[in-house]
This record gives structure tokens, C-alpha cells and sequence, in this order.
């Protein structure tokens, strides 16, 4: 016979592992997309309900539809003046920007007042551990010649972020050692609502442009024959550049060698191929949208995954790029990884992705 006490053990046993399973859960992003899909497959699914009512009662919620149109377009136009906002503030934002790109690539070097930092309390050492540190820093600089900046900032960014460094193979890393700074430049006032991401790359030996370039263009604004799915600004597609590169250095492709048999002689010849290669590069050749907005799932998936690592690079990496490098930013995603993103959610629509800063509701 079960006592009360091993019930209550079993109860709280089962909820602890209920609560894991959920965590993982939520942490995968096929479970979480094929949950999304199904919730979205819910939503405007008749239940029976609204055809029980008398003709009457239709007829005033039919009403309130139709104020529910003009709340969306009320929204669009408060996502226009959000969006007019962050066109204000990377003004203000850039010229620190400016000096930490002027820091990274050596063309300025800060002050001993400007390099002060007060650690938190749990950095704090102790007087002879400081001296201990000195000691060794000094000893090291001694060992080593005099860096210029901040040698290979933002390909250490990108190899301390999942998401980036999984775009990352190795013949891309001496290419990136030559990035010396990423900007965002929004689309001018009156113009269609959309971002650029542009990549500065000092002289290499791999290209002849000194910037590359990535558009999202966004909508923000309802759709008339689906109004009520207004969620926020839209990336309805994008845009990438063409690279110059220098012959024999381009990694986006490969040459591989096949070996073909004749079908009439039977000898057998040695054929030269050059085939697509997995590069970060190739970020910058995004799959085209038609005009028809169909795709095949292999480039929904493309541009999906593209959809987020562009915003996440305009939301996250520009703005707060020193604590990626130093890892304290991923300390702090990975303390927000149990609770519900509001930044970004796939729509119904895999090409279409909603970006939500904030919320007037």
C-alpha cells in the first residue's frame, strides 16, 4: 500500500521532470516551430460557437471586426513613428560607434581615464592577487610584440554566438580577421520602411570591396485580405550584394574532381567540377522571392534562418557588440533562454518574419 508521503514525493517528482521536459522542449526550435504551426493552424478555426448566434448578435460582431481593422491600422502607424524613433537614435548612437570602431581597428587609441574600469563585486581582487596580475600582464607584453586595437573583435563575436559561429567554416576565419566594424543604416524618412547591415573589411587579400552589404525590406502595415493576422512589421525579403573576389579566393565555391565512364567505350575520364561550398559568405546571396511569393521549402528555410540572423545582428550584436565579445552578453541570453522571445516570432508564412521592439497594447 502507497503511503500519503511517497504520493507526495511521486507528485513533486513528476512535476520536476514534467518541468524539464518542458524546458527542453522550449529550447528546441523545430518542437517550438511545429507548435507555432499547429497554434497558428487554430487561429480563425470555427468552433461552432459564432454560427449559434442569433442573426442579430453576428451582425454587432461583425462591428467590432471591423474596429479591429482600424486598431491595426492604428498599430501600423504606431510602428511607423517606433520605426522613426530608432532612425533617431542611431544618430545619437553612431559617433559611439565610430569611436569603438576607430579603438578595434588601431586609428585611435583611449586615454587612461577613457580605459578606467570599476569591476562588480564578485571581479574585485585582492590587493596582492592585483599585483600578481600585474606582474604577469607585464611579464606577457614583454613576451609579445605590441598589438594594434583589438586584434580579431568581431570574428571572436561571431565564434562566441551560436547562431554566427554555426555559419562559420574555417576558410572564412582569415577573411573575417580583416572586419573591422558592422553598421546599421535605416531607410531615409518617407522612404519604404527597411534596414541595412554593412560590413567593413579592411584591404585583403580576398576581395576588392571595402563594404558588403545586406537589405531587409519590411511592411508595417496590414494586410487587406488578412488584416487581423498585423502583428508588427514584417521582413518581407532581402537583398544582398555581389563580392569581387580576387581569383582563386572565392570560398563560396569548390572544385571538386568526378570520375565519368563513357557509356559506348567504357573508358573512364577525370571531370573538373566547381560546386557551391558552406561559407558565411553565402549570407550575402540570399535566395530570391518571386514575385508570386512561393518558395520551395529548402529556401523558406534559407530565408528564414537568414530573417532571424539579420535581425539578431541589427538588434543584438551591433549595439552591444563588446559583450559578445567578452561573453558577458551570452551569459545574459542564456539566463532570458527559458522565457517567451517578444523580439522576433515566425509567422504562418516562413518567408515573413515579425519583429516586435514594442507594443502599444
Amino acid at each position: 500500500m502507497v503511503s500519503c508521503c511517497d504520493c507526495q514525493v511521486m507528485v513533486v517528482f513528476a512535476l520536476v521532470l514534467a518541468r524539464q521536459l518542458t524546458m527542453q522542449m522550449m529550447q528546441n526550435p523545430q518542437i517550438l516551430a511545429a507548435l507555432q504551426e499547429r497554434l497558428d493552424g487554430l487561429v480563425g478555426s470555427p468552433s461552432g460557437y459564432m454560427e449559434s448566434l442569433p442573426k442579430v448578435v453576428k451582425r454587432r460582431v461583425n462591428a467590432l471586426k471591423n474596429l479591429q481593422v482600424k486598431c491595426a491600422h492604428i498599430e501600423a502607424k504606431f510602428y511607423e513613428e517606433v520605426h522613426e524613433l530608432e532612425r533617431k537614435y542611431a544618430a545619437l548612437y553612431q559617433p559611439l560607434f565610430d569611436k569603438r570602431s576607430d579603438i578595434v581597428r588601431a586609428a585611435y587609441e583611449p586615454t587612461d581615464e577613457e580605459c578606467e574600469w570599476k569591476p562588480d563585486e564578485e571581479e574585485e581582487l585582492t590587493e596582492e592577487m592585483k599585483e600578481k596580475a600585474k606582474v604577469e600582464e607585464e611579464k606577457k607584453d614583454e613576451e609579445k610584440e605590441d598589438p594594434k586595437g583589438i586584434p580579431e573583435f568581431w570574428l571572436t563575436v561571431f565564434k562566441n554566438v551560436d547562431l554566427l559561429s554555426e555559419m562559420l567554416q574555417e576558410h572564412d576565419e582569415p577573411i573575417l580577421k580583416h572586419l573591422q566594424d558592422i553598421k546599421v543604416k535605416f531607410s531615409d524618412a518617407g522612404q519604404p520602411m527597411s534596414f541595412t547591415l554593412e560590413f567593413h573589411f579592411e584591404p585583403n587579400d580576398f576581395f576588392t570591396n571595402t563594404v558588403l552589404t545586406k537589405t531587409y525590406k519590411m511592411r508595417s502595415e496590414p494586410d487587406e485580405s488578412d488584416p487581423f493576422s498585423f502583428d508588427g512589421p514584417e521582413i518581407m525579403g532581402c537583398t544582398g550584394c555581389t563580392i569581387d573576389w580576387v581569383k582563386g579566393k572565392n570560398v563560396t565555391l569548390k572544385t571538386i574532381k568526378k570520375k565519368q565512364k563513357h557509356k559506348g567505350r567504357g573508358t573512364v575520364r577525370t571531370v573538373t567540377k566547381t560546386v557551391p561550398n558552406d561559407s558565411f559568405f553565402n549570407f550575402f546571396s540570399p535566395p530570391e522571392v518571386p514575385e508570386s511569393g512561393e518558395l520551395d521549402e529548402d529556401s523558406e528555410a534559407v530565408l528564414a534562418a537568414d530573417f532571424e540572423i539579420g535581425h539578431f545582428i541589427r538588434e543584438r550584436i551591433v549595439p552591444r557588440a563588446v559583450l559578445y565579445f567578452t561573453g558577458e552578453a551570452i551569459e545574459d541570453d542564456d539566463d532570458d533562454v527559458s522565457e517567451p522571445s517578444s523580439v522576433m516570432k515566425v509567422k504562418r508564412r516562413p518567408t515573413r518574419r515579425t519583429i516586435q521592439t514594442m507594443s502599444p497594447r
